[in-house]
Protein backbone atom coordinates (compact mmCIF):
# COMPACT_ATOMS: atom_id res chain seq x y z
CA UNK A 1 0.00 0.00 0.00
CA UNK A 2 1.51 3.75 -0.87
CA UNK A 3 0.11 6.90 -0.03
CA UNK A 4 -2.00 6.76 -3.14
CA UNK A 5 -4.03 4.41 -1.90
CA UNK A 6 -8.01 5.27 -1.73
CA UNK A 7 -9.95 5.66 1.92
CA UNK A 8 -12.16 2.65 0.95
CA UNK A 9 -9.30 0.59 0.48
CA UNK A 10 -7.54 1.83 3.49
CA UNK A 11 -10.31 1.31 5.92
CA UNK A 12 -10.27 -1.99 4.73
CA UNK A 13 -6.76 -2.82 4.94
CA UNK A 14 -6.57 -1.72 8.61
CA UNK A 15 -9.43 -3.16 9.74
CA UNK A 16 -8.50 -6.64 8.13
CA UNK A 17 -5.09 -6.16 9.38
CA UNK A 18 -6.12 -5.23 13.17
CA UNK A 19 -8.12 -8.75 13.09
CA UNK A 20 -5.55 -11.05 12.19
CA UNK A 21 -3.25 -9.06 15.06
CA UNK A 22 -6.19 -9.74 17.70
CA UNK A 23 -7.14 -13.43 16.34
CA UNK A 24 -3.64 -14.50 16.68
CA UNK A 25 -2.69 -13.46 20.55
CA UNK A 26 -0.36 -10.08 19.04
CA UNK A 27 -2.67 -7.89 21.03
CA UNK A 28 -5.70 -8.34 23.78
CA UNK A 29 -8.71 -6.05 25.17
CA UNK A 30 -8.58 -2.81 23.58
CA UNK A 31 -4.59 -2.08 23.34
CA UNK A 32 -2.99 -1.60 20.21
CA UNK A 33 -3.55 0.69 17.42
CA UNK A 34 -2.81 1.06 13.47
CA UNK A 35 -2.57 3.79 11.31
CA UNK A 36 -1.73 4.81 7.51
CA UNK A 37 -0.89 7.84 5.42
CA UNK A 38 -3.74 8.76 2.94
CA UNK A 39 -2.79 10.56 -0.26
CA UNK A 40 -3.97 13.43 0.84
CA UNK A 41 -1.30 13.46 3.94
CA UNK A 42 -3.91 12.72 6.65
CA UNK A 43 -3.77 10.23 9.06
CA UNK A 44 -6.64 6.96 9.21
CA UNK A 45 -6.02 5.42 12.53
CA UNK A 46 -8.39 3.04 14.85
CA UNK A 47 -10.38 5.06 17.90
CA UNK A 48 -9.98 5.33 21.57
CA UNK A 49 -11.19 2.48 23.74
CA UNK A 50 -11.36 -0.43 20.66
CA UNK A 51 -10.96 -3.58 19.85
CA UNK A 52 -8.71 -4.95 17.41
CA UNK A 53 -10.66 -7.56 17.41
CA UNK A 54 -13.76 -5.75 16.77
CA UNK A 55 -13.34 -2.07 15.22
CA UNK A 56 -15.30 -1.69 12.01
CA UNK A 57 -14.58 0.60 9.17
CA UNK A 58 -16.74 3.01 9.80
CA UNK A 59 -15.23 3.29 13.21
CA UNK A 60 -12.10 4.63 11.95
CA UNK A 61 -10.35 8.28 12.91
CA UNK A 62 -8.98 11.28 11.16
CA UNK A 63 -6.34 12.85 11.88
CA UNK A 64 -3.45 15.50 9.94
CA UNK A 65 0.10 15.41 10.57
CA UNK A 66 0.18 17.68 14.01
CA UNK A 67 -2.12 14.78 15.29
CA UNK A 68 -5.24 17.59 15.34
CA UNK A 69 -8.66 15.23 14.62
CA UNK A 70 -10.26 15.61 11.58
CA UNK A 71 -13.21 13.10 11.60
CA UNK A 72 -14.45 10.24 12.83
CA UNK A 73 -14.39 9.06 16.49
CA UNK A 74 -11.44 10.47 18.78
CA UNK A 75 -8.17 8.56 17.63
CA UNK A 76 -6.34 6.67 20.06
CA UNK A 77 -4.46 8.43 22.64
CA UNK A 78 -1.50 7.56 21.11
CA UNK A 79 -2.58 9.38 17.97
CA UNK A 80 0.96 11.67 18.60
CA UNK A 81 3.17 8.82 18.33
CA UNK A 82 1.85 8.04 14.90
CA UNK A 83 1.80 11.81 13.73
CA UNK A 84 5.38 11.88 15.18
CA UNK A 85 6.75 8.60 12.81
CA UNK A 86 5.22 10.26 9.82
CA UNK A 87 6.65 13.10 10.04
CA UNK A 88 9.88 11.79 11.11
CA UNK A 89 9.91 9.20 8.26
CA UNK A 90 8.28 10.91 4.78
CA UNK A 91 8.43 7.59 3.34
CA UNK A 92 6.85 5.46 5.84
CA UNK A 93 3.01 4.77 4.82
CA UNK A 94 1.72 2.71 8.17
CA UNK A 95 2.35 2.55 11.50
CA UNK A 96 1.84 -0.66 14.17
CA UNK A 97 2.05 -0.25 18.03
CA UNK A 98 1.07 -3.54 19.90
CA UNK A 99 1.20 -4.54 23.55
CA UNK A 100 1.97 -7.87 22.91
CA UNK A 101 3.00 -10.22 25.48
CA UNK A 102 6.66 -10.96 24.81
CA UNK A 103 7.62 -7.85 23.31
CA UNK A 104 6.29 -6.11 26.46
CA UNK A 105 8.14 -8.69 29.01
CA UNK A 106 11.31 -7.17 27.58
CA UNK A 107 10.10 -3.61 27.86
CA UNK A 108 10.12 -4.28 32.10
CA UNK A 109 13.49 -5.72 32.24
CA UNK A 110 16.13 -4.26 34.09
CA UNK A 111 19.42 -3.53 32.38
CA UNK A 112 18.64 -3.10 28.71
CA UNK A 113 20.71 -1.32 25.83
CA UNK A 114 18.26 1.70 25.69
CA UNK A 115 20.41 1.54 21.97
CA UNK A 116 19.11 -1.68 21.23
CA UNK A 117 17.03 -3.41 24.04
CA UNK A 118 16.93 -6.76 21.79
CA UNK A 119 20.16 -9.11 20.19
CA UNK A 120 19.65 -9.55 16.69
CA UNK A 121 19.29 -13.36 17.33
CA UNK A 122 17.88 -14.02 14.18
CA UNK A 123 18.69 -12.96 10.57
CA UNK A 124 14.73 -12.17 9.69
CA UNK A 125 14.51 -9.73 12.67
CA UNK A 126 17.97 -7.76 11.46
CA UNK A 127 16.00 -7.61 8.43
CA UNK A 128 12.95 -6.32 9.30
CA UNK A 129 14.01 -4.64 12.73
CA UNK A 130 17.31 -3.51 12.89
CA UNK A 131 18.43 -1.88 15.76
CA UNK A 132 15.38 -1.26 18.94
CA UNK A 133 16.02 1.42 20.69
CA UNK A 134 14.18 2.04 24.22
CA UNK A 135 12.02 5.04 24.82
CA UNK A 136 11.75 5.74 28.41
CA UNK A 137 8.64 5.05 30.52
CA UNK A 138 6.05 7.35 30.33
CA UNK A 139 2.23 6.64 30.77
CA UNK A 140 0.25 5.96 27.92
CA UNK A 141 -0.81 9.04 26.21
CA UNK A 142 1.61 10.74 27.64
CA UNK A 143 2.21 13.37 24.79
CA UNK A 144 5.41 14.42 26.52
CA UNK A 145 7.01 11.58 24.72
CA UNK A 146 6.40 13.01 21.13
CA UNK A 147 9.27 15.06 20.45
CA UNK A 148 11.92 11.96 21.84
CA UNK A 149 9.61 9.41 20.03
CA UNK A 150 10.18 12.00 16.76
CA UNK A 151 13.85 12.18 16.91
CA UNK A 152 14.86 8.27 17.51
CA UNK A 153 12.16 7.88 14.66
CA UNK A 154 14.60 9.65 11.86
CA UNK A 155 16.87 7.47 12.25
CA UNK A 156 15.20 3.82 13.45
CA UNK A 157 11.61 2.51 12.01
CA UNK A 158 11.26 0.99 15.00
CA UNK A 159 11.25 1.68 19.08
CA UNK A 160 10.33 -0.21 22.00
CA UNK A 161 8.73 1.82 24.61
CA UNK A 162 9.16 0.94 28.45
CA UNK A 163 6.94 -0.87 30.15
CA UNK A 164 4.77 -0.91 27.06
CA UNK A 165 5.49 -2.29 24.02
CA UNK A 166 6.81 -1.41 20.89
CA UNK A 167 5.89 0.86 17.88
CA UNK A 168 6.93 -0.24 13.94
CA UNK A 169 7.22 2.09 10.69
CA UNK A 170 6.67 0.34 7.60
CA UNK A 171 6.54 1.15 3.57
CA UNK A 172 3.49 0.00 3.92
CA UNK A 173 0.70 -1.78 6.77
CA UNK A 174 1.72 -5.17 5.70
CA UNK A 175 5.18 -4.73 6.26
CA UNK A 176 4.78 -2.54 9.75
CA UNK A 177 2.64 -5.93 10.67
CA UNK A 178 5.25 -8.46 9.76
CA UNK A 179 8.25 -6.42 11.01
CA UNK A 180 6.08 -6.06 14.55
CA UNK A 181 5.54 -9.70 14.65
CA UNK A 182 9.09 -10.37 14.25
CA UNK A 183 10.19 -8.25 16.89
CA UNK A 184 7.22 -10.67 19.19
CA UNK A 185 8.89 -13.69 17.84
CA UNK A 186 12.02 -12.50 19.02
CA UNK A 187 11.30 -11.25 22.27
CA UNK A 188 10.33 -14.27 23.28
CA UNK A 189 13.27 -15.94 21.91
CA UNK A 190 15.28 -14.26 23.80
CA UNK A 191 13.03 -14.38 27.00
CA UNK A 192 13.37 -18.50 26.15
CA UNK A 193 17.28 -18.48 26.18
CA UNK A 194 17.79 -16.11 29.28
CA UNK A 195 20.20 -17.85 31.45
CA UNK A 196 21.80 -19.95 28.32
CA UNK A 197 24.77 -18.71 26.04
CA UNK A 198 23.38 -17.15 23.29
CA UNK A 199 25.28 -16.45 19.91
CA UNK A 200 23.53 -13.45 18.15
CA UNK A 201 24.32 -12.00 14.74
CA UNK A 202 27.73 -10.20 14.57
CA UNK A 203 28.06 -6.29 14.02
CA UNK A 204 29.14 -6.77 10.98
CA UNK A 205 26.15 -9.69 9.94
CA UNK A 206 23.01 -7.57 11.60
CA UNK A 207 24.61 -4.51 9.54
CA UNK A 208 24.56 -6.44 6.47
CA UNK A 209 20.71 -7.13 6.68
CA UNK A 210 19.65 -4.34 8.01
CA UNK A 211 16.65 -2.63 6.67
CA UNK A 212 17.06 0.30 4.51
CA UNK A 213 12.95 0.96 4.01
CA UNK A 214 10.76 2.46 6.30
Amino acid sequence: MSACTNEPTARALVVRTARSLFTRGLTHGSTGNLSVRLSDGSLLLTPTGSSLGTVEEGELSRTDLGGRHLDGPRPTKEAFLHAAFYRARPDAHAVVHLHSTHAAAVSCLDGLDPGNALPPLTAYYAMRVGTLPLLPYHAPGDSTLEPLAERTARDHHAVLLANHGPVIAGASLEQAADAIEELEETAKLHLLLQGHATRPLTPEQAAALAPTSP
